[in-house]
C-alpha cells in the first residue's frame, strides 16, 4: 500500500512542509484552550510522529502554552507570519506532532476520527454526523484502529524511555 504524502505551508507562504503516512488520529476540538490558541471555535490537528514532518522551506518559532493536561503546549509557528503549523504535547515530547488540518493544502483530505469537549462549542456549531463526538475526553482504544493503537503505544514507549 502506498502512503499518502501531503503538503502543506502558512498563511505567508514562507513555511512549506511535508506530511508523508496517515495520522495516528484526528482530533476536532473544541476545548477553550484550543479556542484561546487558535482565535477560533475549534481546532482539527492530525498527529502524526514527527520523523513523518518535514520542513522543506522557511522558518518555525517555538511558542509555549498550557496544555489540557497541565503539560506545556509547545506551538511551532511561522516565525514572519505567526501561523501556527504543529504542536508538540507534554506526553510525547518531541517525538509526537499535532499537525493544524487547515494548513495543509487540501485540509479536506483528512477527516477527524473524533469531536471533543463539545461542552465548551459554541453554541452556533453544528457537530458533524457520523463522527464520534465527547462532551470531555474519551478512551482512545474504543475509537482507534489496532494498527493506529500500536503506532501511539509505540511512540509513548519511546518518549517513556527518553
Amino acid at each position: 500500500m502506498i502512503e499518502p504524502v501531503r503538503e502543506g505551508g502558512c498563511g505567508c507562504g514562507a513555511v512549506r512542509y511535508r506530511m508523508e503516512g496517515e495520522p495516528i488520529m484526528v482530533h476536532n476540538c473544541h476545548c477553550r484552550l484550543c479556542q484561546q490558541q487558535t482565535g477560533s471555535t475549534s481546532v482539527v490537528n492530525a498527529f502524526i510522529e514527527t520523523d513523518r514532518i518535514t520542513l522543506l522551506q522557511g522558518d518555525l518559532s517555538d511558542h509555549v502554552v498550557p496544555g489540557g493536561s497541565g503539560g506545556p503546549h509547545t506551538m511551532r509557528r511561522c516565525t514572519l507570519c505567526g501561523a501556527a503549523i504543529w504542536s508538540h504535547y507534554a506526553r510525547l515530547g518531541n517525538l509526537g506532532a499535532g499537525l493544524r488540518v487547515g494548513t495543509l493544502d487540501d485540509p479536506g483530505s483528512v477527516t477527524p476520527d473524533v469531536v471533543i469537549f463539545t461542552e465548551s462549542k459554541m453554541p452556533w456549531v453544528a457537530l458533524p454526523e457520523g463522527i464520534p463526538a465527547f462532551e470531555t475526553y474519551y478512551d482512545f482504544r474504543e475509537v482507534l484502529a489496532p494498527d493506529k493503537q500500536e503506532r501511539l503505544f509505540a511512540l509513548a514507549e519511546k518518549a517513556r524511555q527518553g
